[in-house]
C-alpha cells in the first residue's frame, strides 16, 4: 500500500507516489465515469495499480495498492 497524488491536467490523470519520486500517467481504467471510477489501472511504465471506486473528485491522496509490476 502506498500514499498516491492522484492530478489531472488536460484530460491526463497522473499517478505520483512521493516515496518513490515516480510519476506516471494512467493509461487504462476499469472504472471511468464521474459517480464510479477507480478500480485496476495501467501506468505508463507497465504496473499496475488498485485504486478504491468511488467519486472522481481530483485532485486527491488516496492510498493504493500495487497489484503487478
Amino acid at each position: 500500500m502506498a500514499k498516491v497524488m492522484l492530478r489531472e491536467d488536460s484530460g491526463v490523470i497522473y499517478f505520483y507516489v512521493a516515496k518513490k519520486d515516480m510519476e506516471e500517467t494512467i493509461e487504462s481504467l476499469e472504472f471511468d465515469t464521474e459517480e464510479n471510477w477507480g478500480g485496476e489501472v495501467e501506468l505508463s511504465n507497465g504496473e499496475t495499480w488498485w485504486i478504491q471506486p468511488g467519486p472522481k473528485n481530483l485532485p486527491k491522496e488516496e492510498v493504493c495498492k500495487k497489484i503487478a509490476d
